[in-house]
C-alpha cells in the first residue's frame, strides 16, 4: 500500500506518520508533499491507494490542485477547518477527520474507511464537489476569529485580531504583541492559533513566529535566504526562515 501525504506542517505530518505506523503494523509507503506544487508532480508520477491531505497548504487551497488533477482515489481531508466546511463535507460523503485528532480518533476514521475502500464505497471529489466545498470554505473565512479573550489580573480583556502585529509561540501559551507594542498572553499553542486566524491576513513566518500583513512597514534581504521584517509595535525585528521566505514572498503579492 502507498499513500500521498499532503499537508504543509511538519508537526502534523509527524503526527500522521506516528499514527499510520501505529494503525498500519505492516508498514505503508508514503510521499509527503507540502504544496500543491509538489503534490502535482507526485500524483503525475505515481499511483496511490488513498491520499491524505489538508486544505490550506503553502501555496494554495488543496482544492485547486483536485480541480486540475482528476482523482480517483479515496482522499481523507484532516483539517482544523470545520462548521461550514464540515458540514459541506458530510452532505456530499466526503471523508474528514477534524483536527486536532487523538489516536483513536484517527484510528476509528481509518477502520471506517478502510472498509469503504475495500468495498469501492466512497466518492470520488468531482469538480462540483469541489466548487461546492470552495465555496462553503469561504463562507467559513467569514467566521475567522474576530478577537481573543485575554485574562489580566484586572480582569478579562478582549484583544481585536485586526490590531495583533505578532504572534510569538511561549511553551504551552502564545504572546500577541498588538500594533502600540503591549503584550498579550493567550492561552492557546501556535498551531491552534494559526488555524483560527485568516490565512490571507496572517501568515506563519518560522516555526514560532506570525506576523500580520497590514503591520509589515519594510522586508529586507537577510543572509541565507531570509528576511528581515519591520512590524509595528516591534522594536526587534522579526525573520523569515530559509524554508518559508519563498512561500512568504508568494503570499505578500496575493
Amino acid at each position: 500500500m502507498k499513500i500521498l501525504i499532503l499537508e504543509d506542517e511538519i508537526p502534523a505530518y509527524q503526527k500522521l506518520i506516528n499514527y499510520l505506523q501505529l494503525f498500519f503494523v505492516e508498514g505503508i509507503k508514503h510521499d509527503w508533499a507540502r504544496s500543491n506544487t509538489e503534490g502535482k508532480i507526485f500524483l503525475q508520477k505515481n499511483i496511490y491507494d488513498f491520499i491524505l491531505s489538508d486544505i490550506q497548504l503553502l501555496d494554495g487551497l488543496s482544492f485547486d490542485l483536485y480541480n486540475e488533477i482528476s482523482i480517483d482515489v479515496p482522499i481523507i481531508f484532516c483539517s482544523a477547518h470545520d462548521e461550514y466546511l464540515f458540514q459541506a463535507f458530510n452532505t456530499n460523503g466526503i471523508a474528514y477527520i477534524l483536527k486536532p485528532y487523538t489516536q483513536t480518533d484517527f484510528k476509528k476514521a481509518m477502520e471506517k474507511y478502510k472498509a469503504l475502500f475495500q468495498k469501492g464505497n466512497y466518492n470520488i471529489l468531482n469538480k462540483t464537489t469541489i466548487t461546492e466545498l470552495k465555496s462553503a470554505l469561504k463562507e467559513e473565512h467569514n467566521n475567522y476569529k474576530k478577537r481573543f479573550v485575554i485574562k489580566k489580573a484586572k480582569g478579562i480583556q478582549l484583544l481585536n485580531v485586526s490590531e495583533i502585529s505578532k504572534i510569538e509561540a511561549s511553551g504551552d501559551f502564545c504572546i500577541a504583541t498588538d500594533i502600540k507594542g503591549k503584550r498579550h498572553t493567550i492561552s492557546q499553542n501556535l498551531g491552534s492559533i494559526h488555524q483560527q486566524l485568516y490565512p490571507n491576513k496572517f501568515f506563519k513566518i518560522n516555526r514560532s513566529e506570525i506576523i500580520s500583513i497590514d503591520a509589515i512597514n519594510n522586508i529586507e534581504s537577510h543572509f541565507k535566504n531570509r528576511l528581515l521584517i519591520t512590524v509595528t509595535g516591534l522594536k526587534d525585528k522579526a525573520m523569515t526562515s530559509s524554508s518559508t521566505t519563498s512561500d512568504f514572498r508568494k503570499w505578500l503579492e496575493q
